[in-house]
């Protein structure tokens, strides 16, 4: 793994105005330091989609880190707009990373299929769309941990071939 450095956004009308303590933030950030990947930047906003757009596209073009996961928001209420917010900042999106973390998730609960949830990259950095809650963030974090590297490495110019790599 050539990179190391990712930033977490938590996306939560309540947890911004301090009715609720953030804990997939907390729990990714754990995570990921497990993982030798260092947590550079952190930040709860509320679900409004401009205000995520923005630090979304200020995280990724002052180059800040190799990954953005953002948690929350990607269901069907009202207020779930992280996938649109994501869309709008992408330049290319990553549909197999969000296809395979609906596919691991619908194998944990049916509840998959109302996941929004968009991956995509703008300039060299991948921006991933979490659930909200711990246990399913990490869940989906999981499911595309084995190629999530070897993506971002290639995205940020590793010329290495893949062949051989994942045993192909």
């Amino acid at each position: 793994m050539n990179w190391n450095r990712a930033a977490v956004l938590t996306l939560s009308d309540k947890g911004a105005r301090g009715e609720r303590v953030d804990q997939s933030g907390p729990a990714l950030v754990a995570w990921l330091a497990k993982h030798q990947v260092d947590t550079v930047a952190q930040a709860i906003l509320p679900d409004e989609l401009d205000s995520i757009a923005e630090q979304l596209t200020n995280w990724a073009d002052a180059d800040v880190a190799d990954l953005i996961l953002t948690t929350g928001g990607t269901g069907l209420s009202p207020r779930d707009v992280t996938p649109e917010a994501t869309r709008q900042v992408i330049d290319r999106p990553v549909p197999g990373l969000a296809e395979l973390m609906r596919l691991e998730s619908l194998k944990i609960t049916p509840m998959a299929a109302l996941s929004r949830a968009e991956v995509g990259i703008r300039k060299r950095v991948l921006i991933v769309n979490l659930p909200g809650s711990p246990k399913a963030a990490l869940e989906n974090l999981q499911a595309i941990w084995p190629v999530l590297g070897h993506g971002i490495d290639k995205m940020r110019g590793d010329q290495q071939d893949c062949a051989g790599r994942f045993g192909v």
